[in-house]
């Protein structure tokens, strides 16, 4: 009897727990934000990651991928939002795909640039200048890029063939980390170098760095980052909408988290530490949240 009635109690224990379980993990507060492995990017994205848990106590899942995966996934809902659009060129081709069935909740930094950059110590000023013989031997015809899905990587394909340097030039492809790896090893050696580029960059606070002027202007003018949201999302989560549509910064507030970054600090310290040094500009990203 005795035994009957521990198990019973075992029993009720179990149920109790399991139903506490579901209940926990009803309330729980999740988000995927989605982001593309630039310097930029990492930092905003831990940023907005870090205001989420520490104001709003959500349990905050980053999603790494190329810019296309990222637009698809705010698109079909498996991720919930981005911090990482660059618009209207970069990002120009996943707009038009999948603008539909996304909420554009408008720029979150203004004044954003691509391009082709190499250290102010080389002579060239334009891309034109990359017809020269002297000037391909002396990079052997390479123009050091990023991740292959990137927009600024289809600018630079039809750079290379607008100018018409297709027949000799060839873009390589690697990833961020690795491209500003290779380009601080040539700027230490004095030797050139070309690399797909963007502001802001830690790059351009740490190195004398140009961009190669763009006469027929197929990276666009300046650009904008913008904040986009799976559809629905206002209604899910109406908090954690507010704060991203009302998430702006500033290239030099970023610049402060990537320098962080480049000299050391996890992206989530060096996230923390802004956040936490600009609480003003914090609450009104906040504002009229319950």
């Amino acid at each position: 009897m005795l035994k009957k009635k521990w198990g019973l109690a075992l029993s009720a224990m179990v149920l109790a727990a399991a139903l506490a379980g579901c209940s926990q993990k009803t309330d729980s507060k999740e988000i995927k934000l989605a982001y593309v492995a630039w310097d930029s990017e990492i930092a905003s994205t831990n940023v907005v990651k870090y205001v989420l848990e520490s104001k709003l106590d959500y349990s905050v899942e980053l999603l790494q991928v190329d810019a296309g995966p990222m637009w698809a996934g705010i698109a079909d809902g498996s991720a919930d939002a981005m911090v990482a659009a660059w618009l209207p060129t970069t990002h120009a081709s996943y707009l038009e795909k999948y603008g539909s069935s996304v909420d554009d909740l408008g720029p979150n930094l203004e004044g954003t640039k691509t391009g082709l950059v190499i250290p102010s110590y080389m002579k060239e000023s334009t891309i034109e200048d990359l017809k020269n013989d002297a000037t391909g031997k002396s990079v052997d015809y390479q123009i050091i890029g990023i991740e292959p899905g990137a927009g600024i990587m289809q600018s630079t394909d039809k750079a290379l063939k607008d100018y018409g340097l297709d027949s000799k030039w060839k873009l390589i492809e690697s990833s961020s980390a690795a491209m500003a790896t290779e380009l601080q090893k040539a700027y230490e050696a004095k030797k050139p170098i070309i690399v797909t580029g963007w502001t802001p960059h830690w790059m351009f606070a740490n190195m004398d760095l140009k961009y190669l002027e763009d006469p027929k202007g197929v990276y666009g003018g300046d650009e904008s980052i913008h904040t986009v949201a799976r559809k629905d999302l206002k209604s899910d989560m109406a908090d954690a909408y507010t704060l991203l549509d009302q998430f702006t910064w500033t290239a030099d507030d970023m610049a402060e988290v990537m320098v962080a970054i480049q000299d050391g600090q996890s992206s989530e310290e060096a996230a923390k530490v802004w956040a936490d040094g600009h609480p003003e500009q914090v609450e009104k990203w906040l504002e009229g949240i319950e």
